[in-house]
């Protein structure tokens, strides 16, 4: 893992690898999520499943804690690397026809996402934290949809999660084809329906977020 880091290159194709690891984890995590909209009884069984599985909760859990951590660090670090490397600033290099807002804000919308990422793991990580292990109570397979749905009573908690998604969908936008390129899968038969694949992917992964909150606030 040091040598992999120890250069830009490396950096960025360590920062694609944990990229794509995340990619599939979205679109995992969305799954479970909409059975909240499709079926109640779906939702309890798959979040049940997911939160009392050894395999999930002691292996996959801390793999992608130490995924998304190591992600952010590595964007922000390349991030310092770069402008320091950087002469001149973007502004005199004309940058908005060099690269695209998205692209060379990347760390901004970052941030919110990890700022955002705080309050997720707020609403519900530390809940089932303190639900498992400090109470110690009793499992229960139907209490995990009413919890989610109570979430999204208050307006502003559903205002956060959909700015919080419109800009993850402005960030994978860029980030999604980025990390194929980190990784050297550029070719000219490929690349275009790599980013036609990572333009419905930053639109459709979103929604699918925004979906899931909107109608739990609209059914309340």
């Amino acid at each position: 893992m040091a040598g992999l880091t120890s250069s830009t290159i490396g950096r960025k194709y360590a920062m694609a690898l944990s990229a794509l690891f995340l990619l599939i984890f979205l679109i995992l995590h969305l799954t479970t999520n909409l059975l909240s909209v499709l079926n109640k009884d779906a939702f309890n069984t798959a979040s049940d499943f997911m939160g009392y599985n050894p395999f999930v909760q002691f292996l996959m859990q801390p793999i992608l804690g130490f995924a998304v951590i190591f992600h952010f660090v590595m964007g922000f670090v390349l991030e310092i690397k770069n402008n320091k490397a950087r002469p001149v600033k973007y502004a005199a290099n004309n940058a908005s026809v060099n690269s695209s807002w998205m692209s060379r804000n990347m760390i901004i919308s970052g941030a919110v996402i990890l700022a955002f990422l705080a309050l997720h793991l707020y609403d519900f990580w530390l809940h089932e934290i303190n639900y498992k292990y400090v109470e110690g109570l009793t499992p229960d397979a139907e209490r995990f949809w009413p919890e989610l749905h109570e979430k999204f009573a208050d307006l502003w908690r559903v205002a956060l999660y959909v700015i919080s998604f419109v800009l993850l969908g402005l960030h994978l936008a860029h980030g999604f084809q980025s990390s194929f390129q980190s990784i050297g899968a550029r070719h000219p038969k490929y690349t275009p329906v790599i980013k036609a694949f990572g333009t419905w992917y930053s639109i459709l992964i979103p929604a699918g977020f925004i979906i899931v909150a909107v109608f739990h606030f609209i059914t309340q």
